[in-house]
C-alpha cells in the first residue's frame, strides 16, 4: 500500500479585513492564527483551498 502524500501549510498573514469566504477557508484548513502549521492530506480539494488563500499561507513541506 502506498503512503499517503501530505502537505504542510503555515499561516503567514492575518485574516483580519479579509472576505468571509477566505476566513472560512483558513478555518477549514485548520489555521486561524499566525504561524500555526497544519499537515494535511494532499488532495485536489486541499490544493484548491490553499490556492484560494495563497496570499495568506505558505507551503512549508510536501
Amino acid at each position: 500500500m502506498a503512503e499517503k502524500k501530505t502537505v504542510t501549510v503555515e499561516q503567514v498573514a492575518s485574516a483580519i479585513r479579509r472576505r468571509k469566504d477566505q476566513t472560512d477557508t483558513l478555518i477549514g484548513l485548520g489555521l486561524n492564527k499566525l504561524h500555526r502549521q497544519r499537515t494535511l492530506e494532499d488532495t485536489p480539494a486541499v490544493r484548491g483551498m490553499i490556492r484560494k488563500v495563497s496570499h495568506l499561507v505558505r507551503v512549508v513541506g510536501e
